[in-house]
C-alpha cells in the first residue's frame, strides 16, 4: 500500500528532517512510530497523510506515486485515509455528533446510516451523552476521543494516528486501541505515533523507530494474543 523510496524530507532550504527514509507498509498492516522528539515523526506523518511532499525520494501510495502528482488527485487520494492529529482539529461552530459524521457527509452517505452509526461510535468511546455538545464545552480527553472517533468513522483504508492516547487514562487508552485492532481486523491499515511503551509492549506489532532523521523496522520480540471486542 505504501512505499518509501530513498525519501528525504526538508523545511525550504533548511537541513533535512528526514534523510534516506525506506520502508514498505502492507494493505492490513500495523505499526507503531517510535522516537524522541525532534526525531521527525510529525514530518514523516504529514508525508503519509499528503500534507507534504518529500524533497527527494520516491513515495508511492495506493499504487500510485505522488511526487508528482496533482492537487484534485492528492485530494481524491485523502478521501482514503483517517488522520488523527494531536491538535485534535475539530470545527468548533459543529457538535461532537456533526464532527464525527463529518467524513460521511462528505461521502454521501444517507442520513439514516449516519445517525445509527456515529451515535453507535459515540456510545462505545463514552460520549454518548454528549452528541449535542460543542468542542469547546469538553475536555481535552473528550475531544481526543471525538477526533478518533471522526477518523474511524468511514472505516478507511489508512488510518494515521499521533498520540491518541496521550490524553486519556489507561482504560479508555486501551478501549480505544482495541477499536484500532478491530479496524486492523477488518483490513485498515494503521500507523500509530507514540511514546507509550506499555502501549507498545501490549499490543506487539512492528515498530517503525525514528531517530534523528533516520528510520530502522523493528519487528516485535514476541506476539501477544489480543482479545478483540466488535465495535461495529
Amino acid at each position: 500500500m505504501i512505499r518509501f523510496e530513498h525519501v528525504g524530507f526538508r523545511y525550504g532550504v533548511g537541513p533535512e528532517i528526514l534523510t534516506d527514509v525506506n520502508f514498505t507498509l502492507e494493505p492490513g498492516s500495523f505499526h507503531f512510530l517510535n522516537g524522541p522528539s525532534g526525531a521527525g515523526k510529525t514530518s514523516l506523518m504529514s508525508l503519509l497523510y499528503l500534507g507534504r511532499k518529500p524533497s527527494r525520494g520516491l513515495v508511492t501510495m495506493f499504487g500510485q506515486q505522488i511526487n508528482d502528482m496533482e492537487q484534485r488527485n492528492l485530494a481524491h487520494l485523502r478521501q482514503k485515509i483517517g488522520v488523527v492529529f494531536q491538535e485534535f482539529r475539530l470545527l468548533p461552530h459543529l457538535s461532537a455528533f456533526d464532527n464525527v459524521a463529518l467524513p460521511l457527509r462528505i461521502i454521501g452517505t444517507p442520513e439514516k446510516e449516519i445517525r445509527n452509526n456515529v451515535g453507535e461510535l459515540l456510545e462505545w468511546v463514552g460520549l454518548g451523552d454528549y452528541t449535542q455538545s460543542l468542542p469547546q464545552t469538553l475536555s481535552g480527553g473528550q475531544q481526543q476521543r471525538i477526533a478518533i472517533a471522526r477518523a474511524v468513522i468511514a472505516r478507511p483504508k489508512l488510518l494515521l494516528a499521533d498520540e491518541p492516547t496521550g490524553n486519556l487514562d489507561d482504560e479508555m487508552g486501551f478501549r480505544l486501541m482495541n477499536l484500532f485492532e478491530q479496524l486492523n481486523n477488518m483490513g485498515t491499515t494503521i500507523v500509530i505515533a507514540t511514546h507509550s511503551h506499555a502501549i507498545m509492549d501490549k499490543f506487539g506489532h512492528p515498530r517503525l523507530i525514528l531517530d534523528n532523521g533516520h528510520l530502522e523496522v523493528q519487528e516485535p520480540k514476541s506476539w501477544v494474543q489480543r482479545s478483540v471486542e466488535s465495535v461495529f
